[in-house]
């Protein structure tokens, strides 16, 4: 496969925050038009390398390539969305304002894009509502509509159902799949193991570390177990690390 065939190439990264080793040599390489997901416990690095991947920290060493530029890259931002585990929103303004904002900054001040956006996630009704005013789930489905306006090539999504609860949960990854049939690329860290059966491949993560990676039911093969979360232990038993999963 041709370089250009990914959308993401991270190689033989290395990352340290005073005397925490963040990232250890991690290499993993995301195809365009596909859902990759990072699977592992807090602290395992996922939020590191997301960070990494969009610019916002410089590797100590290796390189990231995100959609053929090297990062960091600040020029190539606005083809990317990223949604943070923290939000982000303007509690002050309304969602129709928030969602204008984000997409604003990335170029784009399409009005239909923008209300299209937020009716993929069904708060055209509350488009006038200011974020102080929305459930947590609410506000979650905001962010998302934030990083979809402008339409990006690759999206990034730190923990993006943290505090969900199930039902919407399911209705994010309806959102994510339909975006991957229009050709964006995704990935998504998780520590929610049974998200992982709807990505299209997967890398554990563990102490920095890629610990294997492959489709669920591959993973769930070479491990001999029945299930992700069962895996996930197996490797990071194979690989020394510790295997505790949250």
């Amino acid at each position: 496969m041709s370089e250009t065939s990914y959308a993401v190439d991270v190689r033989d990264v290395h990352k340290r925050f005073g005397s925490v080793q963040a990232l250890q040599g991690l290499s993993l390489q995301v195809r365009r038009g596909e859902i990759y997901g990072l699977l592992g416990p807090n602290g395992a690095g996922k939020s590191t390398l997301i960070r990494v991947i969009a610019g916002l920290h410089k590797p100590d060493s290796g390189r990231v390539t995100l959609l053929d530029h090297t990062m960091p890259e600040k020029d190539i931002l606005a083809r990317v969305g990223y949604m943070t585990q923290a939000s982000a929103l303007y509690t002050d303004l309304t969602v129709w304002q928030n969602v204008a904002f984000f997409a604003g900054l990335n170029g784009c001040h399409d009005k239909a894009a923008i209300e299209e956006a937020i009716a993929i996630v069904d708060l055209t009704a509350r488009k006038d509502s200011r974020i102080s005013t929305l459930s947590g789930g609410m506000r979650q489905r905001v962010s998302l509509a934030s990083v979809m306006a402008h339409h990006p090539e690759v999206i990034l999504m730190d923990e993006p159902t943290v505090g969900v609860d199930p039902q919407l949960r399911f209705q994010f990854w309806d959102h994510f799949r339909a975006m991957t049939k229009r050709g964006t690329t995704l990935i998504v860290s998780s520590h929610v193991m049974d998200e992982a059966e709807r990505c299209d491949r997967l890398g554990f993560i563990r102490s920095g570390q890629l610990i294997a990676e492959g489709t669920a039911a591959s993973l769930r093969e070479q491990a001999g177990t029945p299930d992700i979360e069962q895996a996930f232990m197996r490797f990071a038993e194979q690989k020394g690390v510790s295997s505790h999963v949250q």
